[in-house]
């Protein structure tokens, strides 16, 4: 059984299918892990679907026939798996009309994926996403800054908006610790769905948590930091440009202890 399935609309797709979406640019998708079939935040997954579909497109299917597509494909794979769910309208790009079509669903697995073992070491770069609330596709910018970030000596970029604010990183949110609550970057960045299930999951377990803008010279009064996504509710940062932080593996484990509290759900 391959961990590679491509299905659109929940069969299995097509070269001819596929041939026009390899030059397509105007679509948003999420990302998952899943664990023997299920998945963690798939309220999440389905609500981020939701609303970004009808901010690009002016309409959205149905979450049940979303979760089809899904059960479709995890049918075609084995239980452990990595999944991208990209929604796109077939009335394509650089055209004025699209509301009128409704949106296709392209879902894509691959092997299981847990992230770097970390510490890692990010630059600093002046950027700010188009639409940042959509976790759209085409983001250019998003591998250009992380090859010139490891070109530097480091690990991968994070991003600073037009007042200094730190925001997020590549494909990461980024959160801090300030020794007893988690803080978490008041800027315009991608709800990652790791970080709403950690919010959600880390208020249950009575945790402070805190908006605050956090700027690269406030971070000597930081504890911690670290990068998640949908690989790892947690990676530790040791470095943000030429601030060091404490790798505060207590702060790692409470995120991952987190995470493992929210409930695997079958699609």
């Amino acid at each position: 059984m391959t961990s590679f399935v491509v299905h659109r609309n929940g069969q299995p797709a097509t070269a001819a299918e596929l041939a026009p979406l390899a030059f397509a640019g105007y679509a948003h998708f999420t990302a998952m892990q899943v664990r023997g079939g299920q998945i963690r935040g798939l309220d999440l997954h389905l609500e981020r679907l939701r609303v970004a579909s009808v901010e690009l497109f002016g309409r959205a299917l149905p979450d049940e026939r979303v979760r089809s597509y899904l059960r479709a494909a995890l049918r075609d794979g084995p239980a452990d798996l990595s999944l991208t769910a990209t929604a796109y309208s077939s009335a394509g790009e650089f055209t004025a009309s699209g509301s009128v079509v409704e949106p296709e669903i392209l879902v894509r697995t691959g092997p299981p994926a847990s992230g770097p073992a970390g510490p890692l070491a990010l630059s600093v770069v002046e950027y700010e996403r188009v639409l940042p609330a959509v976790k759209h596709v085409g983001e250019v910018a998003k591998t250009y800054f992380l090859r010139q970030a490891v070109a530097g000596g480091f690990d991968d970029a994070a991003f600073v908006d037009r007042r200094g604010r730190l925001s997020e990183a590549t494909i990461w949110n980024l959160a801090f610790w300030d020794g007893s609550a988690v803080v978490w970057p008041a800027a315009e960045v991608l709800g990652g769905i790791t970080m709403g299930i950690l919010r959600r999951q880390l208020d249950r377990l009575g945790v402070p948590q805190r908006v605050a803008e956090v700027t690269p010279a406030s971070l000597s009064e930081l504890a911690g930091a670290v990068v998640m996504n949908s690989w790892t509710p947690g990676v530790a940062v040791h470095r943000i440009g030429t601030a060091s932080l404490p790798e505060a593996p207590s702060f790692v484990e409470l995120l991952h202890r987190a995470y493992e509290a929210e409930p695997l759900t079958s699609p």
